[in-house]
């Protein structure tokens, strides 16, 4: 659809208020599946605004267990690396899979429009984050009384690098998601099992294993 120049300040406060305001703790199921094998555990997010994530993760036996902490769009560190970038290999739709987006960056140009359909009670938030590169489009859904979602698409010179919806709970917070990526083709499946506003978040967490 045709989106318009929108004002960078809204579009950052709109991101931020995705982002949780205090110290938070996202314990969650998760599926990953490809061509060559399927993979199913459990694990947790804790997040720390304005953009650090602590992610761990147990997987079956034989593929282990694992942790990585994410800088905004960047991993500081993973352990194991491979296991890990297997697991997420697109730092952006991680975020999306919470529901959660970053502010654009300075060098971003933002777009966005608002949709409303009354006939069924819904409306719809695009907002787009455009660089030379890579683009990211999110799509925010309200419907009254009825499902709400989340959806992110991130691409990279014009090809779709991955996919991500998310589904709201009463709170407004993801319940489930599914990030799919085309070229692998792999799909990503997380189900948040429990939510902690008031996390108490060691400093040491975010300090590398090794």
């Amino acid at each position: 659809m045709a989106l318009a120049p929108a004002s960078r300040d809204s579009a950052v406060r709109w991101a931020r208020a995705t982002l949780p305001s205090t110290p938070t703790s996202i314990r969650f199921r998760w599926h990953y599946q490809d061509e060559h094998v399927k993979y199913a555990g459990r694990g947790t997010a804790r997040i720390v605004a304005p953009d650090s994530l602590r992610f761990d993760y147990v997987g079956p036996l034989g593929w282990g267990s694992g942790a990585a902490v994410v800088i905004g769009d960047s991993v500081a560190w993973a352990d194991p690396d491979k296991n890990f970038r297997s697991l997420v290999p697109a730092i952006p739709m991680l975020w999306a899979a919470f529901a959660m987006v970053l502010p654009p960056a300075d060098s971003a140009a933002v777009l966005g429009t608002q949709l409303a359909d009354t006939a069924h009670q819904r409306q719809r938030t695009v907002c787009r984050f455009a660089q030379v590169e890579d683009t990211l489009d999110y799509v925010v859904t309200d419907s009254a009384g009825r499902e709400s979602r989340f959806e992110a698409e991130w691409r990279r010179r014009g090809k779709v690098v991955a996919r991500s919806r998310s589904q709201f709970d009463a709170l407004g917070r993801s319940a489930n998601a599914r990030v799919e990526f085309p070229e692998g083709p792999a799909r990503l499946e997380l189900t948040v099992v429990a939510v902690d506003t008031a996390a108490i978040i060691p400093p040491a967490l975010w300090r590398s294993r090794r």
